[in-house]
């Protein structure tokens, strides 16, 4: 007689830093985020696509400032709400992440992810791994390197 109650299944948790695009709450695996702060002097590059804000010098590494909202198509990020900035390291480049706000971090059982909605289609959809929910929020997941893979 054998018994499954026995067999362990292992969760696959991650811890969630979620920000918000406009109205919209987001979130990425922590682990991928080397640093948040707020937004500072920018040097504007010229002929860079309409979504890269700029330039700027942090502790000596260079770092490319975007709007993610402009660059998933959810609108321009309002600085002058004091947005913040997500670092990012991508392809050993530093690439900071202008969002509205930090939200909360949130333990998310990856089993328990559900598919995009059928209605978030064209490119800011192929952003998204999908959605997770809370009791209280939706959450959607977004997949940092293929945002940051892209040109526009």
């Amino acid at each position: 007689m054998t018994n499954d109650s026995t067999q362990v299944t292992r969760k696959q948790v991650v811890e969630l830093a979620t920000f918000y695009i406009g109205d919209a709450l987001c979130g990425m695996d922590i682990l991928k985020i080397q640093e948040i702060n707020k937004l500072m002097k920018m040097t504007k590059v010229p002929q860079a696509p309409e979504y890269v804000l700029g330039i700027l010098n942090l502790r000596g590494q260079i770092v490319t400032i975007i709007d993610l909202g402009k660059k998933l198509g959810l609108g321009e990020t309002d600085i002058t709400l004091d947005p913040r900035n997500i670092i990012v390291n991508s392809s050993g480049s530093f690439i900071g992440l202008l969002v509205k706000k930090i939200g909360d971090v949130v333990e998310a059982d990856m089993e328990k992810l559900e598919a995009s909605p059928a209605n978030m289609r064209g490119i800011q959809g192929d952003f998204f791994t999908g959605v997770y929910k809370t009791q209280t929020h939706l959450i959607g997941i977004l997949d940092i390197d293929k945002v940051l893979s892209l040109d526009d």
